[in-house]
């Protein structure tokens, strides 16, 4: 089953998708269809493996996946991610920004 079925799934069941987390092997076997939007601040330089506060939005079928580190957690934290599922694209492109703006 691919992310937007299994979601729709779960909203059809009344369960509240916005904050859900997907189970561990669907989360890392499927790829996005496409990726709206993705910013990092990394003052550090390409070749720093720390954490840096990152916003990203997906778009799996209809559903868009906007998720990352919020920027008030600072350089090398690894505090304060955060996930959002909808179906409105324009939401999850304004909380991607929000949270790394």
């Amino acid at each position: 089953m691919n992310i937007s079925d299994w979601l729709d799934e779960k909203e059809a069941e009344g369960a509240d998708v916005s904050q859900i987390v997907l189970p561990r092997n669907m989360a890392f076997d499927q790829d996005p269809d496409e990726t709206i939007f993705f910013k990092i601040i990394n003052p550090c330089g390409i070749f720093c493996t720390e954490n840096h506060p990152f916003s990203t939005v997906e778009r799996f079928g209809h559903w868009y996946y906007a998720r990352g580190q919020d920027k008030k957690a600072g350089i090398h934290s690894s505090a304060m991610k955060w996930r959002f599922f909808t179906k409105n694209k324009n939401l999850a492109l304004q909380t991607a920004k929000a949270h790394i703006e």
